[in-house]
């Protein structure tokens, strides 16, 4: 039987990976395209938007995994159906359920894969992609670093450690400058909300600097006039997409002890942990569908059921998050409800399935 597994496993993950690599050369092509409009704003140059777009690479594979899984299962699994092979296998006393057991080995496989891509490469290589784009598009304005966000603002340069949802920043350091260069005053606020056209600094501790020496005053609140814009920090900002597992619960913590809005991040958090249950899903589903199918049914055919099936399961999952930070629903049914369909059927299909 490990015959078996391995030669129905090796044809579902070749089919698969054939598919994954397919589906990521045509939405590298046109996520390329779409940088193009951007190019020749500030410093971003064609060669920077090539690099953005081979940097969200690992991204794209993540999140087009699901999909290939559907597809490569159909087409491997239909294969082996067309030529007969399955047939061979189920007279010789092979059962349904030997079959899907097959089919899921080769499912942890792909799991454990997509895990690894997303963990280590799709989050640590968007972040990169979108820092180099927000630099590149502010003409180094805002930067990111260990740091926090650093930026520049008249002869003012600016230190935000931490970006809150709501247009709010938390620790923020002002160093004013003369026109020869040389250090007027220093600023903290512990934080700050924009109100208006403007910034409202909080719980404040300012040090000037002049001929006559250093004076230190603590100012409960006060108006900060600057040009850096909610819109132009939303571009640096924490995105949930480019944090794995580990550093969204991190940041949740932060954000639930600091009374911040943490339900895009929870939403992301349990859109992560459900990943895997919707990657088995969808290749498990392959198999009654290519089981009650007829065995003339052709390639292009099971490309094209599998494709909109997958695009149906990425449009919902996109649509249940919307929804759920719309109308407050609990980020683990949002998130999870896609899948849970996803799975239902794949049951109710095997179940039905001689």
């Amino acid at each position: 039987m490990k015959i078996l597994d391995r030669y129905i496993g090796w044809t579902i993950l070749t089919a698969t990976f054939t598919v994954l690599a397919v589906l990521v050369a045509i939405f590298t092509f046109f996520a390329f395209i779409d940088q193009l409009e951007d190019v020749g704003r500030g410093t971003y140059t064609l060669w920077k938007a090539g690099a953005f777009v081979l940097l969200s690479v690992p991204t794209l594979t993540y999140q087009l995994f699901p999909m290939a899984a559907l597809i490569g299962g159909l087409i491997g699994f239909g294969t082996l159906m067309r030529n007969g092979e399955i047939t061979v296998v189920r007279a010789a006393g092979v059962s349904k359920e030997r079959l899907v057991g097959a089919v899921l080995k080769a499912a942890l496989l792909m799991v454990v894969l997509a895990v690894l891509c997303g963990e280590l490469l799709a989050a640590p290589g968007l972040q990169r992609a979108e820092d180099l784009r927000s630099s590149a598009l502010n003409s180094g304005a805002v930067s990111r670093s260990k740091t926090g966000f650093w930026a520049r603002d008249g002869r003012s340069y600016v230190n935000i450690r931490q970006i809150l949802p709501g247009d709010r920043l938390r620790d923020v350091f002002i160093y004013e400058f003369d026109d020869l260069n040389r250090l007027q005053s220093s600023t903290y606020a512990e934080s700050a909300h924009y109100e208006g056209e403007g910034w409202v600094l909080q719980n404040i501790a300012r040090t000037e600097l002049d001929d006559e020496g250093m004076r230190a005053r603590h100012l409960e609140e006060a108006d900060w006039d600057s040009t850096i814009k909610p819109d132009l920090l939303a571009m640096v900002a924490t995105n949930p997409d480019r944090l794995g597992v580990i550093s969204l619960m991190r940041y949740i913590r932060f954000l639930n002890a600091n009374a911040g809005d943490a339900q895009r991040h929870e939403h992301a958090l349990w859109r992560k942990l459900s990943y895997p249950l919707a990657l088995v899903a969808m290749v498990v589903l392959a198999v009654p569908m290519v089981l009650r199918a007829d065995r003339s049914v052709s390639v292009g055919q099971r490309v094209l059921v599998g494709a909109m099936i997958g695009l149906a399961f990425h449009l919902l999952n996109q649509a249940a998050g919307h929804l759920g930070v719309v109308y407050e629903v609990m980020p683990m049914f949002s998130a999870g409800a896609p899948t849970l369909i996803m799975l239902l059927a794949a049951g109710l299909m095997l179940a039905r399935t001689r």
